[in-house]
């Protein structure tokens, strides 16, 4: 599979160059008519030159930039559709995605853990992909309300300068310890789909409700909360933190790019939960929709991830590489953990209340 971001071809090329008039004729129009028929040419323009309904899809998403960008350039090339995306974090996109739904402005969610889109599954229009017989049976929707798109281990890391190997965390009670206080880089829940995950990974491994896991947790962060998931790394390699939770992919690719940081994977087991994709209720683009959803979890889409993402493939005929490392994986409840997102999100905001 060759995905880059020069890989543009000549439909692409043309696109931009009619984007480029059509944006000047308004433009122009805007400086020079008279509001009725300024209004009746932009209407004409943006008939003559826009994309077909048949060659358009909207897609919502969580993921970075750096994942979104060359699958959907590859898609737009092999398919000749034309992808208008939104980008931002994974509970602010699955809200914006489900009111754009009821206006049947949205056609895919692609990215966030599926215990998210387990709890919103009533939002999701069913679709059983054409890849089906090749996906991870662990990793497939009874209700087909999502799609798995890449496996996604949870992990420690530690600052490798400051922190030795013999006394950074091993499992996952070892994070409560006093030295670790105010010490772990962990995400505000309200802007990390991960953070919500580690809370639900937590309160599974240690048959804990969340209504004591939550506030014991809260106190050892002692007020340290990032904005984002993408400080944790930053923030424990400087040394602002110590030791920090984060997703495998994401460790393995900032240690590639030579932050200091060391993984590790818990003793006593972990999550590793998928982030999904799927079909929006109302989707004015359904067909195209289910195009895209075929092709993320293609062969060569997966085998890609795994090689430029650092991301586990859900499919079972792509063969994982020797650089990851072995896990003792827990049996996650799905379903628990959507029925008690709710739940856990209301709580974390009185919790961070009070510190306000």
């Amino acid at each position: 599979m060759n995905i880059r971001k020069s890989s543009m071809d000549n439909k692409k090329r043309a696109k931009k160059i009619i984007v480029s008039i059509l944006t000047g004729a308004v433009m122009l129009l805007i400086s020079s008519c008279g509001n009725s028929k300024r209004q009746e040419q932009i209407d004409y323009i943006s008939e003559k030159y826009s994309v077909s309904e048949e060659n358009q899809l909207i897609v919502y998403t969580s993921h970075k930039e750096e994942v979104y960008l060359p699958i959907i350039r590859e898609f737009e090339n092999r398919t000749g559709i034309w992808v208008e995306v939104h980008a931002g974090g994974t509970a602010e996109m699955m809200q914006q995605a489900k009111e754009a739904s009821e206006k049947s402005e949205c056609d895919v969610m692609f990215g966030g853990g599926i215990e998210s889109y387990e709890a919103q599954k009533d939002i999701f229009l069913p679709y059983k992909t054409s890849e089906d017989q090749y996906l991870d049976k662990a990793y497939v929707s009874e209700e087909g309300a999502w799609t798995a798109f890449t496996e996604l281990p949870i992990v420690f890391i530690y600052n490798r300068k400051l922190v030795s190997s013999s006394e950074a965390p091993r499992e996952w009670k070892d994070l409560f310890d006093e030295k670790w206080k105010g010490k772990i880089a962990y995400a505000d829940l309200n802007n990390s789909g991960t953070s919500f995950t580690i809370i639900s990974t937590m309160e599974q491994l240690f048959h804990e409700s969340y209504e004591t896991l939550l506030p014991r947790f809260y106190e050892q962060l002692d007020g340290n909360i990032l904005k984002s998931s993408g400080d944790i790394i930053p923030e424990v390699s400087d040394g602002d933190c110590l030791v920090g939770i984060t997703l495998e992919e994401t460790a393995k690719k900032y240690i590639e790019l030579g932050y200091e940081i060391s993984i590790i994977y818990p003793n006593d087991g972990t999550s590793a939960v998928p982030d999904g994709c799927a079909m929006l209720k109302n989707a004015p683009h359904s067909y195209n929709a289910g195009k895209f959803i075929d092709f993320v979890v293609g062969y060569d889409t997966q085998q890609y991830a795994m090689d430029n993402f650092y991301r586990r493939p859900v499919r079972t005929d792509v063969e994982l590489t020797s650089s990851y490392g072995s896990i003792k994986e827990i049996s996650f409840d799905v379903k628990k953990s959507a029925d008690e997102e709710t739940k856990v999100f209301s709580l974390w905001n009185e919790l961070t209340k009070k510190e306000d």
